[in-house]
């Protein structure tokens, strides 16, 4: 039956309403063993989803392919390394709930939704099924006022950003008689010309999931919510909800509203490169290494953007490519951050690491790592993501484009390298706490991707090629 392919989403809901009872139930705490149930739940979905088919389910509305394989596999991948970060800072900083691993595994299953959505409905579902567990967990340190103002920021401007959405859905719908993506795309190729009715509406689309990516000019959210909520929770907004927001907005433009490319081109361009320049300036000035993280994601975001506004196959191979290395680096760098304790209080300001390489080395070798990588210095990942964007802009004539590009990761490059010259060139402020195991792990296993990629890229480009093959027919 062709409710079988969604057997991933299945599994992953209900491990999801088996580990809240599981939490409800018994007296005693249940924070560690429903995170480790969480994390499982996660591995055994992301093995489903490895030998999932391919078709449309339920009536149209979910599809299942190459490029909706590699996106969750990325997703998934990503919220179970922000809930290993979380067991030893949730557990010190009295966060050890276990309704936060729940709510983590129901944003994963919205990722999942909106990434095999296949008619607006169900993207809307799938949008509004990531963003309610995150407007929680945001807020989830109730007793401190930053979190309690990230989380209520988060669900303002998310309501803002539903309503645009769904705007911009209702007037495709009212324009073009159907919410179905094939049946959209059909009628898009078959029409002699669109009405503005639906180019508005796409417009809409559009920045209801800008938002989501935090792409300028919807970016306003983006530091001020990564300081408050507390830095598990911002690793896990930087990479899963990010690579599912990502993923919808490349499907709903490649796909339905493919043949509108001349339309909406100028607009996904005017938004990577106002991501670009302004990730690199407004970087410049922070001193609070989460602040500072936020305008480095909203930069990545304008580079992977650079591959969707190319709309070529080289370009959206390499906006994948560019996702799969930008979760690892980021991860890694966040576990870094998560690690940052002095006498059991959490750290989190750029001299807090002052003298680190003397103090911790090999804590400063991974944060070292994450931070040429994501400058873009070779041989390490982060170069080879940037160099496929690059080199898809120039192929497909935006060379303005790619030359912005060159520009700002320069600009950019200087606050990755202060990091790393306050890490092993200033004195010590003090040594901070040893990383606990689990932090250790994923610092390990992040940076050595991010060091070993160059030797063994091919692997990730097949995956990326199959992924890009799939959605552009």
């Amino acid at each position: 039956m062709s409710w079988t392919l969604a057997l991933p989403e299945l599994v992953l809901a209900c491990s999801g309403l088996v580990l809240l009872l599981a939490g409800v139930i018994p007296k005693q705490e249940t924070f560690f063993p429903i995170t480790m149930g969480a994390i499982g739940a996660l591995l055994v979905t992301a093995v489903l989803v490895l030998g999932q088919g391919e078709g449309t389910a339920l009536g149209g509305h979910y599809v299942a392919d190459a490029f909706s394989g590699f996106m969750k596999i990325l997703a998934l991948g990503a919220a179970a390394l922000g809930l290993l970060l979380s067991i030893d800072f949730n557990e010190k900083e009295g966060l050890g709930r276990f309704e936060f691993p729940v709510l983590v595994l129901f944003a994963s299953l919205g990722a999942m939704v909106m990434i095999s959505a296949n008619d607006l409905m169900a993207l809307y579902l799938g949008l509004e099924l990531l963003s309610l567990p995150l407007y929680v967990i945001a807020a989830f340190n109730r007793d401190n006022a930053r979190s309690s103002e990230a989380g209520l920021k988060y669900f303002v401007l998310g309501a803002l950003a539903s309503g645009l959405l769904l705007y911009g859905t209702t007037l495709v719908y009212g324009f073009a008689g159907t919410t179905n993506f094939d049946r959209l795309a059909d009628a898009f190729s078959a029409a002699q010309g669109v009405s503005a009715g639906v180019i508005v509406g796409v417009v809409f689309v559009i920045a209801g999931l800008a938002f989501k990516v935090s792409a300028v000019p919807f970016h306003m959210w983006t530091p001020d919510v990564y300081e408050g909520a507390p830095t598990p929770v911002t690793a896990y907004f930087a990479s899963a909800p990010k690579v599912a927001a990502i993923a919808l907005l490349t499907r709903v433009l490649l796909g339905p509203f493919g043949d509108l490319a001349a339309q909406w081109q100028q607009v996904i361009l005017l938004i990577s490169f106002g991501s670009m320049i302004l990730g690199s300036f407004a970087a410049i000035g922070q001193i609070n290494l989460k602040r500072l993280m936020a305008y480095s994601s909203i930069g990545h975001v304008g580079y992977a953007l650079m591959g969707l506004a190319v709309g070529s196959d080289t370009g959206l191979r390499g906006l994948l490519f560019y996702m799969a290395i930008y979760v690892f680096m980021n991860v890694g760098a966040f576990a870094v951050l998560v690690a940052m304790r002095r006498q059991g209080r959490a750290v989190e300001q750029v001299e807090d690491l002052a003298g680190l390489a003397r103090t911790d080395l090999g804590m400063a070798l991974w944060m070292a790592a994450f931070m040429f990588s994501m400058a873009g210095i070779p041989p390490l990942a982060g170069f080879f993501s940037k160099l496929y964007v690059f080199l898809a802009a120039v192929q497909g004539g935006f060379w303005t484009l790619a030359v912005v590009g060159v520009l700002t990761s320069v600009v950019s490059a200087y606050y990755y390298l202060r990091v790393v010259k306050v890490m092993f060139f200033d004195q010590p402020a003090g040594a901070l706490d040893r990383a606990p195991a689990s932090l250790t792990i994923v610092m390990a296993g992040t940076g050595l991707f991010t060091l070993l990629f160059g030797l063994f890229p091919a692997p990730l480009l097949a995956a990326a090629q199959a992924a890009a093959a799939a959605l552009l027919g």
